[in-house]
């Protein structure tokens, strides 16, 4: 058992490291909330918050839509999980609770993930240090806490790519083959679409390792596309009538692919660069030595993720620095390497000091020297953006985009008090605020409007920038249909730049909950009139 040390007793490390998390996320968790009219409220990150409107639209019985009684759009990418939140909200609690179900959800899947990776390590390693050094890395990693512990579907992921690789190196060792990781890898892809990048990389990578079982390989992973994926694209088609996801057609359709996948390899070498690139790139050097096979199928699964970051042109907070949502996920596998290769690099220098005479006391240094290392790696990788990046890790600062859930929370709460149910709002951002106000919203950025998320985006900058000037699900905007087309009741825009501003002609500006609303001039739909 993952809790029983090889000694057979339980291991008080292992324990203390396992409570120690689950307290860390308690108090993560606490530090999202906040106060509204003397309530405290829990939310989660805004793209969260589309999810939470498409499920509690979903379980209040108006179908998986954004708007009530709304055109059918998939401006979401995670059904699964969505049809999870859709459960949350079954439970009958304040709307102001209902986050904190999902926050805990997301701490138990990433505590449930720490037993799976310290499996893993075991496994690989055969060394108690190498597990823990693994798990902890895991548990205090800031982008995988902050992702899952504010509602996103990546605790779930990284459960189901952790586990997929755990089960597949358990039949390949005892030459066996095994649809158990197959199973599982399905399963991610009905979490989020894209599930199916590891499912192909395990079933790729088996069919050319695992050479006696190699046509049972590519036949399951074959057969596990065509299930899981072509029974939801079928639903897709039958219910909002597309073959993919709106969000696809939005990120994806409309900017040259090149400049696209250059701004996805510059912000992983972004990412290799604040990590350390000597340690970052540390595990690569077990392909030089007599590993276990393991070792190989956890560097591809995590290298397929990598170059799929690199291929969608990276996420949209590549600012905040760490992993992203899709490299974040195979992040437990890299934690599994990068712990025995700094075992392996401790040892060497270790081994060598020892020859030269200078260690007279070896145990004591090699203790020192290992834990020196992982320390080193926790610090290497939770500086996301170099040393300013630490008290967010250490919970000294809130995490990110906490204050600014508040405020689009509030401004939610404020327009559910005083907009007339009929109203209708125009927003940039789609979460915290149409979540809360409970009226019909236009989405100014096209995750659940059809028509925008196929128009072309705004071209490359000129210069170097273009390069680096992809900035996924925030580049098409057509503000003639959704404002003076559309025509809503109050427009809520972080910013009123060049592109915005003269579609406001017949708005005035309000100042409510530190934000500025613009409110259409002949529309009575906010009471009382501000």
């Amino acid at each position: 058992m993952a809790g029983v040390s090889a000694r057979g007793g339980r291991d008080p490390l292992w324990i203390a490291l396992v409570a120690a998390y689950l307290a860390y996320a308690a108090v993560f968790i606490f530090q999202t909330s906040f106060l509204v009219g003397g309530e405290r409220y829990f939310s989660l990150f805004d793209d969260a918050m589309i999810s939470m409107r498409y499920a509690r639209n979903l379980a209040e019985g108006h179908g998986l839509v954004w708007n009530p009684g709304g055109e059918r759009v998939e401006g979401i990418t995670n059904p699964l999980w969505t049809l999870y939140l859709a459960l949350a909200h079954r439970l009958g609690l304040p709307e102001s609770k209902v986050s904190l179900v999902v926050q805990a959800t997301g701490a138990l899947l990433l505590a449930a993930n720490l037993f799976v990776v310290r499996a893993l390590a075991l496994r690989l390693s055969g060394r108690r240090a190498v597990a823990l050094a693994a798990a902890a890395l895991t548990a205090f990693y800031l982008p995988l806490n902050n992702w899952a512990l504010q509602g996103m579907e990546v605790g779930l992921l990284a459960l189901l790519l952790s586990t997929a690789a755990l089960l597949a190196l358990r039949a390949w060792e005892r030459g066996r083959f095994s649809p158990a990781p197959y199973l599982v890898l399905g399963i991610a892809t009905l979490v989020r679409p894209d599930g199916v990048v590891p499912l192909l990389a395990l079933a790729g990578f088996l069919a050319l390792a695992d050479r006696p079982r190699r046509l049972r390989h590519a036949a399951a992973g074959a057969l596990t596309l065509l299930l899981f994926v072509g029974a939801q694209t079928a639903l897709r088609l039958w219910y909002y009538g597309d073959v993919l996801p709106n969000t696809y057609y939005l990120k994806m359709t409309g900017y040259p692919a090149l400049l696209r996948m250059t701004r996805g390899a510059w912000v992983l070498l972004d990412f290799a660069w604040y990590a350390n690139p000597l340690i970052f790139f540390l595990p690569l050097g077990l392909l030089l030595f007599r590993h276990p096979r393991g070792v190989r199928l956890l560097l591809a699964l995590f290298a397929a993720q990598v170059v799929y970051s690199v291929y969608v042109g990276g996420d949209a907070w590549e600012w905040w620095g760490g992993a992203n949502r899709y490299i974040v996920v195979a992040m437990p596998l890299y934690f599994v390497l990068l712990a025995m290769a700094l075992r392996g690099v401790g040892s060497f220098v270790l081994r060598h000091a020892d020859e030269a005479g200078r260690l007279p006391w070896k145990t004591a240094s090699a203790g020192t020297a290992w834990v020196a290392l992982v320390a080193l790696a926790a610090v290497s990788f939770n500086a996301l953006k170099g040393p300013r990046s630490l008290p967010e890790w250490l919970l000294l600062d809130p995490p990110m985009h906490v204050e600014d859930n508040a405020q689009m929370t509030r401004l939610g709460v404020w327009l559910r008090e005083n907009a007339a149910p009929d109203a209708v709002v125009a927003v940039q951002w789609a979460g915290a605020t149409p979540y809360f106000a409970h009226r019909t919203c236009i989405d100014l950025l096209g995750k659940s409007d059809r028509r925008i998320a196929r128009l072309p985006m705004v071209g490359p900058p000129a210069g170097f920038h273009r390069f680096l000037g992809f900035w996924p699900g925030h580049l098409k905007w057509d503000y003639a249909w959704s404002i003076q087309r559309l025509r809503p009741d109050v427009v809520f825009n972080r910013e009123y730049d060049a592109n915005i501003l003269p579609h406001l002609a017949g708005y005035r500006p309000v100042w409510v909950e530190g934000a500025t609303l613009y409110v259409r001039v002949d529309s009575r739909a906010l009471r009382p009139p501000p």
